[in-house]
């Protein structure tokens, strides 16, 4: 009985050292396994949304600005 528990934490502490030897994913990838996984496909049109508000916020105020404004 003490054999198999032991065996087990073993084997936990290999997957552990394997894990941990892996390298690891970007946020991105993480993101889309988060999304793939859990089903939270909602989540994507309000991500795209706010992300493009920014990248418009963050060239409006560069020099880009009187380019941008005849877009709206």
């Amino acid at each position: 009985m003490a054999a198999d528990k032991n065996k087990s934490t073993q084997d936990n502490a290999g997957d552990f050292s394997r894990a941990a030897g892996e390298a690891r994913p970007g946020l991105v990838a993480e993101f889309w396994d988060f999304l793939k996984h859990n089903k939270k496909w909602w989540l994507l049109p309000i991500l795209i949304a706010a992300a493009g508000i920014g990248i418009l916020i963050a060239l409006g105020g560069a020099g880009l600005a009187p380019l941008i404004y005849p877009v709206f």
